[in-house]
Parts: C-alpha cells; sequence; structure tokens
C-alpha cells in the first residue's frame, strides 16, 4: 500500500494539501511531517496540532536541534536570498533522512504545500527528488488562492496563524526568512519590533565573526534598513521575496 507523506510546515497551503491527500487516499496510510526550526512562531505549534487534528492523520514532529542562527555561525555564512543553509539543514535535510529511516521510494508519495501559482517550483523540485515521487496537490483543480484557503480552514472551525493576520506571507520561522526582502522585514519590524531587533543583532555579530560585510538583504543590514524606516526614507514594501525551504535548491553554501 502506497504511504503519502505531506511535509506539514505550519502554513496554508500545506493544511490544504494534505486535505487533498486524505480527500483522494485517506488517512490509514497517511502522514504529516513537521521538521521544526527551533525559532517558530509560538502560534504555529497551536496551529499544527489543531489542523493535525481535523485532517485526522498522525503528525510527526523532527528537529536538526539548531536554530537558523545557529546553523549559520556553524557553517560560517549567512543565509540570502540565493543561498539558504538553514532550510538545507534544518528541513530537507532532516525531511530526507527521515523518509530514508521510515519510507521506500517504491511505495511513497510526498507532497508540499506549493499551489498552482509557483507551479514551476514542483516543476523544478520533481525531478531533483528522484526516485522519491513528489507531488503538489494545490497546483491541481479546482484551483484556488490563498484567500480562499484561509476561508476554507475558517470554515473547518480553525484560527489561522497568527502571522497571517499580521499580514505576513508565510507561516515559517517567527515570521523571519534570509529569502524575504525589505517590504517583509518593515512589516516585522511594524508588528513584532523585539523579534526584528533580535535577529539585527545577530546579523551584527556574525557580521563581526566573519569579520565580513555581509548581510541578508541585497543592499544593506537589517540595521540600515530600520534606521531607514525609522528616518522615513524610501524602501521597497512590495519587495517581499518568499519562503520556499522544500523547494527551493541553491548552491552549497561556503
Amino acid at each position: 500500500m502506497t504511504k503519502h507523506v505531506v511535509f506539514f510546515s505550519g502554513g496554508i497551503g500545506s493544511w490544504a494539501a494534505a486535505k487533498r491527500v486524505v480527500e483522494r487516499h485517506g488517512t490509514a496510510n497517511t502522514v504529516l511531517l513537521f521538521t521544526d526550526t527551533r525559532m517558530e512562531d509560538e502560534d504555529l505549534y497551536r496551529f499544527i496540532d489543531e489542523a493535525a487534528a481535523n485532517i485526522g492523520a498522525p503528525l510527526v514532529k523532527i528537529a536538526e536541534g539548531r536554530t537558523p542562527w545557529e546553523v549559520f555561525f556553524d557553517r560560517r555564512f549567512l543565509g540570502n536570498s540565493q543561498i539558504d543553509p538553514c532550510s538545507e539543514t534544518l528541513k530537507r535535510k532532516m525531511a530526507d533522512r527521515w523518509l530514508k529511516a521510515n519510507c521506500d521510494p517504491a511505495d511513497t508519495v510526498c507532497y508540499v504545500g506549493i499551489d498552482w501559482t509557483e507551479e514551476h517550483r514542483i516543476i523544478r523540485l520533481a525531478p531533483r527528488k528522484l526516485p522519491w515521487i513528489y507531488e503538489a496537490p494545490m497546483c491541481d483543480p479546482p484551483y484556488v488562492d490563498k484567500r480562499q484557503m484561509l476561508a476554507w480552514l475558517k470554515n473547518a472551525g480553525i484560527k489561522p496563524p497568527r502571522l497571517y493576520e499580521m499580514g505576513f506571507a508565510h507561516n515559517n520561522c517567527g515570521g523571519f526568512c534570509v529569502k524575504a526582502g525589505q517590504g517583509h522585514f518593515a512589516n516585522l519590524l511594524r508588528t513584532l519590533p523585539c523579534r526584528y531587533l533580535y535577529h539585527e543583532q545577530k546579523e551584527q555579530e556574525l557580521r563581526a565573526f566573519l569579520g565580513k560585510n555581509v548581510s541578508i538583504l541585497k543592499d544593506l543590514t537589517l540595521k540600515a534598513l530600520r534606521e531607514k524606516i525609522e528616518a522615513k526614507g524610501q524602501i521597497d514594501m512590495f519587495e517581499i521575496g518568499g519562503c520556499g525551504c522544500f523547494v527551493d535548491f541553491d548552491a552549497e553554501a561556503a
């Protein structure tokens, strides 16, 4: 019997994908796999427990143990929009390890929560993961967008993760992401300033540790971005960026 493994990130897309998987295949041989970065928003844990109970399949939680910042220091490399040692180490490799220990590619299908608006990502991902089979149920009809998925979630009686209500595009890493842009970090500063200042401080510490002029954003540090916002300077609020922990593969960090 085929085993169905849904990468359950804590985002609305992975919940919707899991709903479609159990509609098609049932819950008996379905597993929801959550890989914890140890830097998640506290409300994510409430959400994944409620969402898993709604789906009816077992929720498996795994963690490498480090946070993204600990990975950056250990690897002596600051993640950015092009290279993400955090998700490579804490998400992809952990999931691969669990799959190899618990499943057989001959009778396993893996599912990610991307939707039809980013279908190019599953097209890119699937060939790279062979012999494991990867699918994206939300790329199939009927096509729904994130707003409709959130309405579906509410109709199921589940409160959406609070980061969505705060204006974040995803519910990973507590609103932090090295693939995010100026607009995303500006929202983090506005809604969760203490969290923003924590990441600003860690970026400064890593810059000093490496002795290099590196930054998450392309043209400025988080400190410089905050000072620019506080001075009413112009920033690119449309530069949101995007989280792609399970579907983006970049060059190995140095």
